[in-house]
């Protein structure tokens, strides 16, 4: 079947610009702006209701944006056909006539996606272990997650949204769906956005990372330069508070006369500092640190309040 053209590695597939979405009084979307970079795996990270929903609505055409601009390789969205077939969006919460079949589905998957790879998709519904002939209604949580997986895979579009379908599958189907899009992914790259809460099952599978939190970008970093920007430092409760004393302190703990206080990124010459007063050092998960960021900003978002 023939491919889509590819976007050209230098133009964005994505660019938000200064976007503000509004529903009655409540701001949903606060001014973002951020960059998509096309053939990358990205995760858009953050809380229930922190926008990150609404900001794959905007970008894949659903909605209308309050103020600002959003361009998909090139164009804006927003009831553009030829935009709009170049886009896969699947939901957790993905909605289907009521006496569909999975088959009905699949088959009716290749009118909307012009790369849509029907062998792949059939090695994926026997992996899934998929009943093709049982009304959607009847299937369980997984098995409705399942179909999402499946065409959002099997569709190989040029710009693919998984916001969060994949939440009613088990462990095994989760690392069944990792490790098919990674395959996937290397055969036939294109631009993909994760949205999920889990942090630390997709952390390895990230390219790109972009949180929002209270409908802001609170950080927008490639994967392996967040993946450094932070470090606990942990030991007596008073070397620890020295070491820390002119560094930003992302989250403090601790027991008895021992702290464990993380701190943003530390250079070479600071970590050997660190060891010179018999201090540990330990990495910080992409998960903490986003925990970390984000009880950051709260916590000035009251005090500033």
């Amino acid at each position: 079947m023939s491919q889509a053209p590819a976007p050209t590695s230098i133009a964005p597939a994505v660019q938000v610009s200064g976007v503000t979405k509004r529903f009655g009084s409540f701001t949903a979307i606060d001014d973002v702006s951020v960059t998509i970079k096309p053939g990358r795996i990205h995760g858009l990270l953050g809380r229930n209701g922190a926008g990150k929903t609404t900001l794959m609505q905007l970008i894949t055409g659903q909605d209308f944006v309050t103020a600002g601009d959003i361009r998909v390789f090139g164009e804006k969205p927003t009831e553009n056909a030829h935009v709009l077939k170049s886009i896969c969006f699947i939901k957790e919460s993905q909605r289907y006539p009521e006496d569909f079949q999975p088959r009905h589905v699949f088959r009716s998957a290749p009118w909307f996606f012009e790369n849509w790879d029907a062998d792949f998709a059939d090695r994926l519904i026997e992996e899934f272990r998929l009943p093709l002939n049982r009304r959607i209604k009847k299937l369980s949580r997984g098995q409705l997650s399942a179909v999402g997986v499946i065409v959002g895979l099997a569709s190989r579009a040029p710009l693919t949204f998984f916001d969060e379908p994949y939440l009613g599958l088990d462990a095994v189907a989760r690392q069944l769906f990792y490790d098919r899009l990674l395959e996937d992914f290397a055969e036939h790259p294109r631009t993909v956005v994760l949205s999920t809460h889990l942090i630390d099952e997709v952390a390895n599978l990230l390219e790109h990372v972009i949180v929002i939190d209270q409908g802001r970008i609170l950080m927008d970093d490639d994967a392996e330069t967040l993946r450094t920007s932070a470090t606990t430092v942990v030991g007596p409760r008073g070397a620890v508070d020295a070491f820390v004393a002119r560094r930003e302190v992302l989250h403090r703990d601790g027991i008895g006369g021992l702290a464990s206080v993380t701190v943003s990124g530390l250079g070479s010459a600071e970590r050997a500092e660190a060891a010179a007063a018999g201090l540990e050092l330990a990495p910080v998960s992409l998960q903490q640190l986003i925990v970390r960021k984000t009880n950051v900003r709260e916590t000035e978002f009251e005090q500033s309040a």
